[in-house]
């Protein structure tokens, strides 16, 4: 980037004129005013001249275009880029922002277009004859009866969709599918017209809420430079433009291809697999930084085997996000029981764990296969990834020496636990470190459930 500049100021007050007698005054006091400065900036094939205001009342940045050499394209081009992309980007968002914003407008484009195959069908199983443009109108009258009910089914469940964002967003998309699809085949059965419309709807009011309440967390994780809302903003723009697409491509084929039953009982399917790939694909590109077990599970098993710290770009394509998640052998087996009942079933037995964790906010229980963990009411992410060291460092010790000892009422020897709690002290400070340097949400760990033990 070449600067030419002009009007070099004194280094003595860069930006203030010295005071002299006819300098303005207010109460009696002399005002200091901005000292006039301009420079010419050149940059990819664009020259453009920048001056601060002189003025007491308008003290501003001003950007005056003097030539544009960039052809046609480029111009074109840049101008996308700048309506719907963040401000400085790629620089300015995670890694894979540009992959998520790929499959995000494919995934809205197909949901238009079966939005508006499935609406048709709708009114043609209540007797109506709409034109496919009346579709796209009358829908918004038609979703708000049993959407309502939907919606309060999923409003009880945020605190899981905090955990699990990527996993929540799938299942919005699918469960849209589904009332989508109810829509389709309403024609088929005419009689029963009114309970597919309303579980049709139901579905949908659940996917609604479960895909507003799974947007932040995603966008946050694209987030380096606090521009949050940028991002918010420049996503929003792309899904209204590829829904007004989609909804062109939806009129078109049900005017057409899909004007009767049979060809939308064809091309539906089709959209549905491309919605349904493109959202998975989706979530799949989000680095995702916050910890759940899963993640923290995943994070661990990777330090112990190899002492370097997984950024979360490294996780988002090996995370399960439609199968169930399994225990880690490699992080301990850990499993996260929100009631010291469950966990631990003795007082006994929670009175040893106690003594034997007093200074933590967490208590490890360990069983033949499985590591049951209960977390305090004030614990953080910190004392989760904690918890996991040490019962992965159990594990490993326990399979090198050959010495663990486990009773009925799921102990451990005393000397691997001893030697498991000084790795643990060892190597977590490192362990953290490269969590935040890395720019995990160490502060917080989200289990899913909102629920924590006091002892």
């Amino acid at each position: 980037m070449d600067f030419q500049r002009f009007n070099i100021v004194t280094k003595k007050d860069p930006y203030l004129l010295p005071f002299s007698e006819d300098a303005p005054m207010a109460d009696g006091n002399p005002v200091l005013m901005p000292r006039r400065r301009r420079w010419i900036e050149v940059a990819d094939n664009v020259r453009r001249e920048y001056e601060w205001a002189s003025s007491l009342s308008d003290c501003r940045l001003q950007m005056n275009l003097l030539k544009d050499i960039r052809p046609p394209v480029q111009k074109a081009v840049d101008s996308f880029f700048s309506r719907f992309f963040p401000l400085g980007y790629p620089h300015s968002v995670a890694e894979g922002y540009l992959v998520y914003s790929e499959y995000r407008a494919i995934q809205h484009f197909a949901s238009a277009a079966l939005h508006v195959l499935s609406t048709q069908s709708l009114l043609f199983a209540a007797g109506l004859r709409p034109t496919p443009a009346q579709a796209t109108i009358v829908s918004w009258v038609l979703k708000d009866g049993m959407q309502h009910i939907g919606k309060l089914v999923c409003s009880s469940m945020g605190a899981r969709m905090d955990s699990e964002p990527k996993r929540w967003r799938i299942f919005a998309d699918v469960m849209y599918d589904i009332g989508a699809g109810l829509e389709v085949v309403s024609p088929l059965c005419p009689q029963h017209f009114l309970p597919v419309a309303g579980i049709a709807n139901l579905a949908k009011g659940m996917a609604l809420v479960s895909a507003r309440a799974t947007r932040l967390p995603v966008y946050s994780a694209f987030a380096k430079e606090d521009n949050l809302s940028d991002l918010y903003a420049k996503g929003e723009a792309i899904s209204t433009l590829s829904n007004v697409l989609g909804l062109g491509l939806g009129i078109y084929l049900a005017s057409n291809i899909a004007a009767s039953i049979q060809g939308k009982l064809l091309l539906a399917p089709v959209l549905s697999a491309v919605h349904l790939y493109s959202v998975t694909q989706e979530m799949r590109a989000a680095p995702i930084n916050t910890l759940n077990a899963q993640r923290t599970a995943m994070l661990v098993a990777d330090f112990i085997k190899t002492g370097i710290v997984s950024r979360p770009a490294d996780l988002r394509y090996i995370e399960r996000l439609i199968l169930p998640v399994s225990l880690l052998k490699d992080a301990g087996n850990v499993r996260v029981v929100t009631q010291l009942k469950t966990a631990i079933g003795k007082p006994s037995r929670l009175t040893e764990l106690k003594q034997r964790f007093h200074n933590k906010r967490f208590l490890l229980n360990f069983r033949q296969n499985s590591t049951d963990l209960v977390l305090h009411q004030l614990a953080k992410g910190e004392d989760a990834v904690e918890a996991w060291l040490m019962a992965a460092n159990v594990a490993r010790l326990s399979k090198e020496s050959d010495i663990l000892s486990l009773s009925d009422s799921g102990g451990v020897s005393s000397s691997v636990f001893e030697k498991a709690y000084e790795e643990t002290e060892k190597h977590l400070p490192a362990l953290l470190s490269g969590l935040r340097e890395h720019g995990w949400h160490t502060h917080l760990f989200l289990e899913g459930n909102g629920v924590r033990a006091v002892w």
